[in-house]
């Protein structure tokens, strides 16, 4: 089967579910295409003065095409249902803005969700029952989401959560690791 793209690879498709994460692909997948300065910012080009050069004409047509390259990326990311939604924007910022405030939700719901994450994260802790992997895999989900809401958290961080919440029978690895190990640099992996 063909692709599509620029790319060779078709965009991320946004179905309308996990929508930060759809997000992070695209702006990734726009840089590669040194389309994404299209989609942050509306400038019109300046309309073309008298006596240009091939080069000039060239810049100019260029730069005319990267709004169409990327309206049809948009396009071709979206599933007919989201489609529709955007479908008569002219331009891919004014389609990439609706989008973000259709499924990105006002500030205000993300400073709930965000803090639902932070508490939720804050009440954890790992059962009697529970492996170390077991629990580290809810811990890093948890950690995911808040950093999908561009909350930084840094690597130690996770690692400080870890060894405060495991319980008292792991307590001798705990200190070997303390002693043995600098907690800064130290990366909790799944």
């Amino acid at each position: 089967m063909a692709s599509n793209s620029f790319l060779g690879a078709d965009p991320p498709m946004f179905t309308g579910k996990h929508y930060h994460i759809w997000v992070i692909k695209m702006k990734a997948y726009f840089k590669a295409l040194s389309l994404w300065k299209t989609i942050e910012r509306e400038d019109d080009l300046p309309p073309l003065g008298p006596n240009l050069t091939v080069a000039q004409m060239k810049i100019y047509k260029d730069a005319k095409s990267r709004k169409s390259k990327a309206l049809t990326c948009l396009h071709s990311a979206l599933s007919d249902m989201i489609f529709t939604r955007i479908m008569t924007f002219e331009t891919p910022k004014e389609a990439w803005e609706k989008l973000k405030d259709e499924f990105d939700g006002s500030d205000r719901v993300k400073i709930v969700k965000l803090l639902t994450l932070k508490r939720e994260l804050e009440m954890l802790r790992m059962k009697e029952g529970d492996t170390v992997k077991e629990y580290s895999a809810k811990l890093v989900k948890i950690v995911s989401k808040i950093r999908l809401f561009g909350e930084t958290f840094p690597d130690s961080k996770v690692v400080e959560k870890m060894m405060i919440s495991l319980p008292a029978r792991f307590e001798s690895k705990i200190s070997a690791i303390e002693e043995s190990c600098d907690l800064k640099t130290y990366r909790l992996q799944n």
